[in-house]
């Protein structure tokens, strides 16, 4: 694919084989356009390697979850001990700068491994100051991220070019396919697609009102006192009233889209 710096797939390929351990590599799996484009990769570098998806039911959108099973049968899906919302009634609310979900469901796997992603440069102000590789102290990671120099018309040309299947829901309008109901954004248009999804977060806000006193975190004991009703509580979600969800500005997403 060539660019003005030359055939970036063959960099990125170049990438990837320079730094391939002997164990192979953790490749993380969301199905998103990245995803596919960097496992592509992967295999053509022809190194050793395991792909994973982490799974967070209910909130992976169901026909994200079909394309996987149907077009990518090796990718392995690590299914949590816990569901989502069991978690949320015991840790509170997910926020843009206490995102437990991400810590929990998404990043953890592959623990002392060499870990592949498609973050990139583009995606945000917090990623443009990524490094390519980088290690992680807390879950003995090291991480590479080989297109992390890649625009989003690289992937869709690398995607075309190369006849990748991706997910329908990117025909649909859809800009990101991760978490239903993600604080990262509004979520609108998704959470009316799914509205079991929806409620499930619904129910769980107002188990979370409702059980506000005896709840073991501070940040919740004070949300009868904050919002008049549960459902008051439950629109300022869905509005990502910053006093819930925090500042956009501040946070990064570690999902792999």
């Amino acid at each position: 694919m060539k660019t003005l710096f030359g055939d970036l797939d063959e960099l990125a390929i170049e990438r990837i084989r320079m730094f391939a351990p002997p164990e192979g590599y953790w490749v993380a799996f969301s199905g998103g356009k990245d995803s596919v484009v960097l496992l592509d990769l992967v295999k053509r570098a022809g190194v050793p390697y395991e792909a994973h998806m982490a799974m967070i039911p209910p909130l992976d959108p169901p026909p994200l979850v079909r394309f996987v099973r149907e077009q990518y049968p090796d990718v392995a899906m690590d299914w949590p001990p816990a569901p989502f919302f069991e978690v949320m009634k015991r840790q509170g609310y997910p926020t843009r700068s206490i995102r437990w979900c991400c810590r929990e469901f998404k990043e953890r796997g592959g623990s002392g491994r060499l870990v592949l992603t498609g973050i990139r440069w583009e995606e945000s102000l917090r990623r443009s100051k990524r490094r390519m590789v980088e290690g992680c102290s807390t879950t003995r990671k090291r991480l590479l991220h080989p297109i992390i120099d890649w625009y989003t018309t690289d992937v869709w040309e690398y995607i075309c070019a190369r006849g990748i299947p991706y997910c329908s829901l990117y025909d649909e309008g859809f800009r990101r396919i991760g978490c239903v109901g993600c604080p990262m954004v509004r979520d609108d248009a998704a959470l009316a697609r799914w509205p079991h999804i929806r409620e499930a977060w619904e129910r769980t806000f107002t188990w979370l009102y409702e059980n506000a006193a005896r709840h073991p975190k501070p940040s919740i004991n004070d949300l009868p006192a904050r919002w008049s009703s549960a459902d008051a509580l439950f629109n300022a979600w869905l509005e990502r009233d910053r006093s819930l969800v925090g500042d956009l500005e501040d946070a990064e997403c570690m999902l792999f889209v």
